[in-house]
């Protein structure tokens, strides 16, 4: 079964792309009810880390409520799509302690412009999901608001984790107080992954500084020791976000966390 649907899937998804090239246009004013912000985060470790020269990648969707974009007003025109926008903010080496790091963020991660998919790519992206959720490694099927089966892998340490690098993924949203559900996994089956919710970037610094730092305590709102993780926390700060750890022990020359999140409305 699952030869031929690796046969089929492809001549279907080139089918559609072929249908959209000549009446995609009838589509593209197709919007959903909630702005997607999708951008991607480029690390370069320095000499100083273990893993040097190795990569990681933050590839994140976040879809969440904004009144700006869903009002009716006549006169608001939203940001250019994605696709057709190349800028990229300019490399920054930063430090966690005496080691260094090469970052380079795309020029959407401020949550202030909005990603909309083509009606192609949104198909596309609906059919890999839809894949995945029969291979069992996505929950649901859909391509913008994933979960992802709970795996652990317990061959990291806690000195692990205190030793390894550390980023923060803000939350988008136009509340005081909010309520997301995320999911993140990493590509390396080997690896693992810390993540909390967080109620400020402050607290970054105060982990990386190995420092008390705070974090949502309730069951959803943090996960230790996996590869793959899903959970849900409620009645957040506007400030709040994802503290993401990852051991200084990498595999591949690119390490890609994928990470999920959404604005419960």
């Amino acid at each position: 079964m699952k030869s031929k649907l690796y046969v089929i899937l492809p001549i279907v998804a080139f089918a559609v792309i072929m249908i959209n090239a000549f009446f995609g246009h009838l589509f593209f004013d197709l919007e959903s009810e909630q702005t997607i912000n999708k951008y991607s985060v480029y690390v370069h470790l320095q000499p100083q880390w273990n893993s040097y020269p190795k990569n990681i990648i933050y590839s994140v969707t976040s879809v969440w409520d904004n009144i700006q974009t869903n009002s009716n007003d006549p006169y608001y025109e939203p940001e250019l799509d994605i696709e057709v926008k190349t800028e990229y903010n300019s490399n920054e080496l930063l430090h966690i302690g005496d080691k260094a790091y090469v970052e380079l963020k795309h020029e959407f991660s401020d949550c202030k412009n909005e990603w909309k998919p083509i009606m192609y790519r949104r198909i596309v992206d609906s059919i890999s999901s839809q894949f995945s959720n029969w291979q069992g490694n996505q929950l649901n099927s859909d391509p913008y608001v994933v979960k992802y089966p709970d795996i652990s892998n317990k061959n990291f340490s806690k000195i692990d984790f205190e030793s390894g690098f550390s980023y923060f993924i803000p939350i988008c949203t136009i509340k005081e107080k909010t309520s997301y559900e995320y999911s993140i996994k990493v590509n390396d089956e080997n690896l693992s992954l810390d993540v909390y919710v967080v109620p400020s970037i402050q607290e970054l610094e105060n982990f990386q500084n190995n420092s008390h730092f705070t974090y949502y305590q309730e069951t959803g709102c943090y996960g230790k020791n996996f590869q793959m993780f899903s959970g849900l926390c409620t009645d957040i700060k506007k400030e709040s976000g994802l503290l993401i750890v990852t051991p200084d022990k990498l595999n591949f020359s690119v390490t890609k966390i994928i990470v999920n999140l959404h604005e419960i409305k």
